[in-house]
């Protein structure tokens, strides 16, 4: 099949990609569980502390659940373009007309993005490392493949990884005497790699350089020197590699094939990026590290996301096990009003439910566990907000 007929085939819908999302921005809400806080009142207990280091991100190298999150829900907009694509030309949309809405809705997403990083800041918080706002800015390149050939797809998805890989290999080392404070970084920090896979070590980058420039021409406080966690400007362009395979995933879903042959490409496709992430990894071309994105970040991530993508849609669409999805759904089908929800109203949400039930009412099972209970709360709120609007039919769109 071309991928001019498979972009104008009737759009059906695929449950597990809802429920996919569901999924990831469930895992972003739960940030209220503290489930990282609850596992320090707790050393000795395994399952708390494998609760907690999955509820936070890992300090460089390697990945643990919580770290999927933003590679997840970039995954997904790419899921989702190839049955957009359709629907707008099902409706006699022009490609102009479409890039048109594309361009806005990048400028959006990026506007949002920024908005909320300045939540609770003296002035506009100029930085691009928000999930949404890292979407945007990749978005108008990922419309623009999702017009083209699957070759095509793959040919940009090297092209990207390959590149920024290059650009970062040739980015010259601290020498001698470097002043790592000056860029904020610490010449002890346990996580530095040694060897070539140093190019990629903490404030110590591409793309750490180019922030120091980029960053200080907005307004600001004081300037610039770096971000504490090591996110990036740049690293929008290695998650359009993880959107591009979103988009072949998306491709694989929308196209004529039998459900086995759809799960069959997701799980070689999830076999494929985790071989070549880990020999990347373990050779020292190229470390996993989600902070800064690298190219063996996208493969790496991108095969759980394959994974999970066709669990998903083995159980849900195949085998047509779909009511236990539910409340996964309620949320996919939400998932901007999700973001910003968990954005927004905790504090007003967790201080309401404090002054009507009583500042200690969570402290049932004791004050270790309260901050668990007390999460439990706001995630049941939050979910009842996102089901109100399901049944009205209110689903928030940019």
């Amino acid at each position: 099949m071309s991928n001019q007929l498979s972009l104008t085939t009737p759009r059906r819908r695929i449950g597990s990609i809802d429920a996919f999302r569901g999924l990831v921005m469930l895992l972003m809400m739960a940030e209220v569980l503290h489930l990282a806080k609850v596992a320090r009142a707790f050393p000795d207990s395994g399952l708390w502390q494998w609760l907690g280091y999955h509820q936070s991100h890992v300090q460089w190298l390697g990945c643990s659940l919580h770290d999927l999150i933003q590679p997840g829900f970039s995954f997904l907009v790419g899921v989702a373009l190839p049955f957009s694509i359709a629907s707008r030309i099902a409706r006699g949309q022009s490609r102009s007309k479409m890039f048109g809405h594309t361009a806005w809705r990048a400028l959006l997403l990026v506007l949002l993005g920024v908005f909320l990083r300045s939540i609770d800041r003296g002035q506009t918080h100029w930085t691009f490392e928000d999930t949404l706002t890292q979407i945007g800015l990749g978005y108008p390149f990922l419309f623009l493949l999702g017009l083209r050939s699957f070759r095509t797809h793959l040919i940009a998805l090297g092209v990207i990884l390959g590149g920024y890989w290059l650009a970062w290999a040739l980015y010259p080392l601290p020498g001698e005497g470097f002043d790592y404070a000056a860029v904020g970084a610490k010449a002890d920090w346990p996580h530095h790699a040694g060897g070539f896979a140093a190019h990629w070590n903490k404030h110590l980058n591409l793309g750490a350089a180019f922030d120091r420039w980029f960053l200080n021409i907005f307004p600001r406080p004081e300037p610039f020197v770096r971000h504490v966690g090591g996110y990036l400007t740049l690293n929008l362009i290695p998650t359009l590699g993880t959107m591009i395979l979103g988009l072949l995933a998306g491709s694989w879903l929308k196209a004529e094939l039998s459900p086995k042959a759809r799960l069959k490409r997701l799980l070689l496709a999830a076999a494929v990026c985790f071989v070549l992430a880990g020999l990347l990894h373990q050779l020292g071309i190229c470390p996993i590290v989600k902070r800064i994105w690298t190219p063996s970040w996208v493969l790496f991530s991108g095969g759980w996301c394959f994974l999970f993508m066709a669990a998903l849609y083995a159980v849900i669409d195949w085998r047509g096990l779909k009511k236990w999805a539910f409340p996964l759904t309620v949320i996919g089908m939400n998932s901007i009003a999700a973001y910003l929800i968990a954005h927004l109203v905790h504090d007003f949400t967790l201080g309401s439910l404090r002054t009507h039930l009583g500042a200690e009412f969570f402290a049932f099972a004791g004050y270790n566990l309260m901050p668990l209970f007390e999460g439990l709360a706001v995630l049941a709120v939050y979910w009842l907000i996102l089901f109100w609007m399901y049944r009205r039919k209110l689903f928030l769109r940019i």
